[in-house]
């Protein structure tokens, strides 16, 4: 039966005669827009602003060639279609928790009190270069060729990189995993995301849903590796906590009566009580002087607060979102289709596994997800 569910995914058309594993990066870049980025003199607020306008939670940092030393050592530029002339070198990615984390510094704060939470107009007001690398991802800048084969596309998300820029006409070709030199006269993003939605859109057509509807326990898609909060962390440590553990989101988990430090740190979430979710774009629509009032909150209260404030108001209409009340869960038995289908339409990265009483048994991420459907469609003994 494996066997077969292969042959056919190799076979199978998109209506052109192309098969699915002879996809590229440029198949998935129909409709991508114009890239939003921000040069590295903006500020804080003004990167923010843009976060929240686009309604991405990411951004390239742009700034003049020759003075900056790029993420990783990047060298990505952007140049002249016409003459060639460099005109912008990436330097970096600034992400919401970047924002979030610099807001929550804890470099006045021994004991934990509300010291960094202070000044928040001056916070906002430093320049967003300052900032790049308060997390992992702003030091992780990437390009993909519009060449490369959708398997090693899968290949590099599958490995936890979340996004890459994709050159509109660059000069590189036949590459086959992430590049950390490109030029190019304009760059789109490819992120996690936009790959998982391309393999739902072809997974009702062609036998592919043959190991979609295979459990997350069956493929070993489920991380059992999962790190909590506790129900009375507030959102302040929730962010430091996220930055220590590199996440951009945790579980809240219902908490024992050891108050004090298991609220201002990282626990084991393996079954305990799910009782919410906390994620650094849960602040994403959050106005600025909101945000002084909100940090002080248990991360549950935030959650409960947003649920009924109007927090997306300056989301674009039509865009999907999750209250950030609503627990998105499967079972280990649970289809990895089904799963799939839920981290999309949701628009979540991760979805919490839970038994039939609601304690946390694990997560399925989106590398997680991809990571299976890349081994299946790569592997030649099936």
């Amino acid at each position: 039966m494996q066997e077969q569910i292969r042959r056919d995914v190799m076979n199978i058309s998109s209506g052109e005669g192309e098969k699915l594993t002879d996809k590229k990066v440029r198949d998935l870049m129909a409709d991508k827009r114009r890239l939003v980025e921000v040069p590295y003199t903006a500020s804080l607020a003004h990167t923010m602003n843009a976060l929240v306008a686009n309604n991405v939670v990411a951004v390239p940092v742009a700034a003049p060639p020759g003075h900056w030393i790029g993420a990783g050592g990047s060298m990505i530029l952007e140049s002249d279609k016409q003459t060639g002339v460099v005109r912008k070198h990436y330097i970096g990615m600034a992400t919401m928790l970047d924002i979030l984390v610099h807001i929550a510094g804890d470099d006045h704060m021994p004991g934990g009190g509300g010291g960094g939470v202070s000044d928040l107009d001056k916070k906002m007001s430093v320049p967003v270069s300052s900032i790049i690398g308060h997390c992992l991802e702003g030091l992780s800048l990437w390009t993909l060729s519009p060449s490369t084969s959708i398997l090693d596309c899968m290949e590099v998300f599958s490995k936890g990189i979340h996004r890459a820029l994709v050159p509109v006409d660059g000069q590189m070709d036949n590459v086959s995993g992430p590049e950390l030199m490109e030029s190019a006269s304009s760059y789109r993003m490819l992120t996690q995301m936009d790959l998982v939605k391309f393999l739902k859109d072809h997974a009702s057509d062609h036998p592919l849903k043959g190991i979609l509807s295979r459990s997350v326990r069956d493929l070993g898609a489920a991380n059992e590796n999962v790190f909590a909060i506790g129900s009375r962390t507030r959102v302040i440590d929730a962010i430091r906590c996220m930055r220590e553990g590199l996440l951009n989101a945790v579980p809240i988990v219902l908490g024992s009566d050891s108050l004090e430090e298991e609220s201002k740190n990282l626990i084991n979430g393996k079954g305990k009580k799910l009782i919410g979710t906390f994620s650094a774009t849960d602040l994403r629509g959050c106005h600025l002087s909101a945000l002084e009032t909100w940090l002080p909150l248990s991360a549950l209260e935030f959650t409960e607060a947003v649920s009924s404030f109007p927090l997306f108001a300056d989301v674009p209409a039509g865009t999907p979102n999750t209250s950030s009340r609503e627990l998105v869960t499967c079972y280990l038995e649970s289809p990895l289709g089904e799963v799939l289908d839920k981290a999309v339409t949701k628009h979540v990265h991760r979805i919490w596994v839970v038994d039939h009483q609601g304690f946390l048994v694990g997560l399925v991420s989106l590398t997680d997800m991809i990571r299976v459907l890349r081994d299946f469609m790569s592997d030649p003994h099936l």
